[in-house]
Formats: structure tokens, sequence, C-alpha cells
């Protein structure tokens, strides 16, 4: 069962490489780790018969992340807001309306972010190898160092094989093939950008936010990720199933138990479960208020400022479209809007500061992510009461986030300066929150 060809979604000016094959009623999306390449995929005979096997009861869509394989090469890192929505435009090029989300590996963050992200999208999870935080993977800066140091100097060659598959290390054929995917799968400079990025994951804060059918697998020896990265997981996502499987292989296509991996999956997909309550979503939310607004009144007068008022909150409205946000209301000096990406948030509230400042007034913003709840047209949750607290530490001009943002937000360029931990009235624990600079 090949597939019939690769193919291409435009994702922004990128192009993602995709291939779509399958016999099954299930829709399942495959997400891979570090590097990929989709089509050197078939050729190890043993990872064609498990993709087979796969595809025998889903219909798979595969894909290769930006910059790596077959997708385009980027000038810089992409961040979790590009590569969440590469996964949508994939999922509609296809014609996919709601999907099993299969994450390997690295690829297990980005899909645990999407299902908290678009539960209405997300039939299922399903992570094997993941970890939430990257400490899982790599234990400390030693153990990253001589990553860097195996991709300056030996990759290509396959001679890492024995970290990711020691059942396979001593295979000749086989090392020849992992050394040919790891050419093709990245440059060494794109291969230690990348693990640069995932060097600063850490999505713990936003497990308790996944609100769909997850399943857990992870192997007891697994010589490359931790079993406790899957442990974390499985014990933080709210009523996910765990296997803990035999084994040192990190690859889930090698190892005697290469075929129950696939067994569980087609038994946690054929089995029950509860339909998903989609009101509930992983969100960013922004808060933001004029400062001295009293103070602009009383020199303006009423018609003035209501003049400015009404400039303001076109220059808002547009702002929000721009950067794909939802406005839910004026909250009088202020607006409160959520978005479904971290980054653009950022994006939004540094260029709403921007424009306010050339409106001679001056704006604070406040962001979070976390679980919100839709009500109608309006939100609520501890993550907009949240929001509102970090906006008022801000000062003017500023844009305040949460830690928990700014581990999402990887690899997507922006500098942070630690303001400190608080203890924000009415809110749970203690809190480090960062402004932005620029």
């Amino acid at each position: 069962m090949q597939p019939i060809r690769t193919q291409y979604a435009k994702s922004g000016d990128v192009h993602i490489a995709y291939q779509v094959f399958g016999e099954g009623d299930v829709d399942l999306v495959f997400v891979p780790g570090f590097v990929s390449h989709i089509e050197n995929y078939w050729d190890e005979p043993g990872l064609a018969r498990w993709l087979r096997r796969l595809g025998s009861f889903t219909r798979v869509t595969m894909f290769d992340k930006r910059g790596t394989g077959l997708s385009d090469r980027v000038s810089e890192l992409p961040g979790l807001d590009e590569r969440i929505d590469d996964v949508r435009c994939i999922m509609d090029k296809v014609g996919i309306e709601q999907a099993a989300i299969f994450g390997v590996s690295e690829g297990g963050s980005l899909a645990t972010i999407f299902a908290a992200s678009h539960p209405e999208r997300t039939l299922a999870l399903i992570l094997y190898g993941a970890f939430a935080r990257f400490s899982d993977w790599f234990p400390n800066q030693e153990a990253l160092d001589t990553f860097y140091q195996y991709v300056d100097n030996y990759w290509g060659s396959g001679a890492s094989l024995p970290i990711w598959s020691p059942t396979k290390q001593d295979d000749p054929v086989f090392q020849q093939w992992w050394g040919k995917f790891e050419r093709l799968g990245a440059s060494p400079g794109a291969a230690n950008k990348l693990m640069q990025m995932n060097s600063q994951i850490d999505i713990s804060d936003i497990l308790p936010t996944v609100n769909v059918p997850t399943l857990v697998m992870h192997r007891r020896d697994d010589i490359n990720v931790s079993v406790e990265g899957g442990r974390l997981l499985a014990r933080e996502i709210p009523g996910a199933q765990y296997v803990e499987l035999s084994g040192n292989d990190h690859l889930p296509m090698v190892g005697e138990n290469a075929d129950q991996i696939l067994d569980q999956i087609a038994r946690f997909l054929t089995g029950e479960h509860q339909p998903v309550d989609t009101d509930r979503i992983l969100a960013t939310v922004l808060f933001t208020d004029i400062v001295d607004s009293t103070k602009h009144l009383a020199q303006k007068g009423d018609q003035q400022w209501r003049h400015l008022l009404s400039s303001h909150n076109a220059m808002v409205e547009k702002q929000i479209g721009r950067y794909r946000g939802r406005l839910i209301k004026n909250t009088g000096d202020g607006i409160l809007a959520v978005f479904d990406g971290p980054a653009r948030a950022i994006h939004c509230a540094m260029a709403l500061c921007e424009e306010a400042h050339q409106m001679g007034i001056e704006l604070r913003t406040g962001l979070h992510t976390g679980e919100i709840e839709l009500m109608g047209d309006d939100v609520g949750g501890m993550a907009v009461h949240l929001a509102a607290r970090v906006m008022g530490k801000a000062g003017a001009g500023e844009v305040w986030v949460s830690r928990t943002l700014k581990d999402l937000v990887v690899g997507s360029g922006f500098s942070f300066r630690e303001q400190g931990v608080f203890t924000l009235k009415g809110v749970p624990d203690q809190w480090r929150l960062f402004s932005i600079e620029w």
C-alpha cells in the first residue's frame, strides 16, 4: 500500500509536504519526531510494514514539519503557533474535520498543544515516547553538548543509531538507512538549531487543559526519552490511559513489541469514548488598559476623549483581526481578547502598544495561556482572571506575560525580562512574570 504521491499544503508562505494513505474509517494525523522524511520512511522495509498496518485501520495523514524533510526550509526557526497552523492547514487541505492526533517523541508536545487548543478537531490524542519537559530527553547540558558535537562531526553517518534503537545497532543495513534518514531529514545546521529550540520545551503547565480522550505509551527502558516523561503526561492529562511497554528502543516501529503499539492504538480508537466538551479549550487571554484614562478625560474633555476612544477601538479591532484573535468585549478603558496561538497574542499586544503610543496614549497589557470556558459571546475561567492580574502589574507601554505563556513560545524570537515572583489577588499559588523586550 505505497502512498500515491507526496503533496503540498501551503501554510502562510511555507509549503508543507504530506502524504495520505490507508483504508480505515478513522482519520489519523501522524506528527513526527525531531526530524523526518516521509518518502524515505518507505525505503525501510520494517517501517513500511509498520505504516501499512497503521493504515489498515486508519486513514493516515503524515507530514514533514516545516524546516525538515521535503517541506520548505525556513530562515527562522518555527514557533509552536506556526507548527499548529501547519497541522490545521494540512487537515483543511485533506478535508479532515476531526482526527486522532498521534505524536511521537518531540512531536508529542505539538500534538498535545493542538489537542488542547482545538478539541473540536481532535477525536483523540495518542502519544508515544513523548515528554512535556525537555529534561526527560536530555537531562543536562553535558548530554546536549554531546549531541551538538555529534551533529557537527558525524551527522549523516547513522552512528547515532544506538541511542534511538539499540536493538538495531548491529544491523548495518538499518544503520545505512538511518544515516540517510539523518541527511534527508535536516542539514547539520538545521538539526542543531531545531534542538536549540527544543531545549526550551516545557508544556507541563498546560497538560491539565487537555480535554480529549488520550492514550500515552512509553517503553520502560527507553534509552532516549526517560519513561518518567510518559508517566508525567499520563498523570497530568485528565483521564489519560497509560500503557508501559517493555524494551529500550525509542523508535516505535522497531523492537519486539512494535506490533503491540499498533494493537494498543487500534484498541483505543475502536473503544467507546465520552463526548468531548468543546466549551473548555486552551487559549491565550489578552487584557489591555489605557493608562491614566481619567487624566486624559480631564485634559481633553468629553468630546475629544470619546473621539480618541472611538479611534482606539477601531485600531484594536483591526489588530486583533490581523493576528486572528477574537475580541470578547470592551472593558471601559481596555479590551479582553483571546487567541489560539500565544505568539500571535504577543505580537498583537506589541502592535496595540505601539499604535496606541502613536495616538498619544499608553497601554498596559497582560497575557496568560490556560484553559478558558466559552460562555456564548463571553469567556470565563481562572485563566481569564490570571491574565487580568498580570496586566495589573504591567506599566505604561509594557507587555507582561506569565511563565506558562513564555514556555509556549519557544523559537518565536521574543526576548523576555524576568520581573519576579508574585502573589496575584484571587489566583492560587505564586506566579513568575516576565515582560517583553522590543
